[in-house]
């Protein structure tokens, strides 16, 4: 099934959280949170400003972002459990830190 969010709307698969803590204690499925990153999987075409001219969105498919944990709603695609939430939802995009080339 193929889903397009319209406007700026952006659908988001959860990223999976990590199932031991640091200083190795792990945590059982039922005690963990749901994570707040995500990979975007679609985005809308945009918003419209005051003149009508269409704004993009600012994340594209295949970000990470990190969201607001409440915000969204929760869909099932493909059985697949996805969120879609509005682009002022999304706080910002990870960014993978670059490894150094050797000379």
């Amino acid at each position: 099934m193929k889903f397009k969010p319209l406007h700026d709307r952006v659908l988001l698969r959860r990223l999976e959280s990590e199932s031991k803590t640091s200083g190795g204690i792990i945590i059982p499925d039922t005690a963990k949170e749901k994570p707040a990153q995500a990979e975007v999987v679609a985005i809308g075409t945009g918003v419209r400003d005051e003149h009508g001219k269409l704004v993009p969105l600012a994340v594209s498919v295949g970000d990470t972002v990190l969201f607001s944990k409440w915000s969204g709603s929760e869909v099932t695609l493909d059985g697949e459990e996805l969120v879609v939430v509005k682009e002022s939802d999304i706080m910002g995009i990870i960014e993978a830190k670059k490894k150094a080339k050797a000379a």
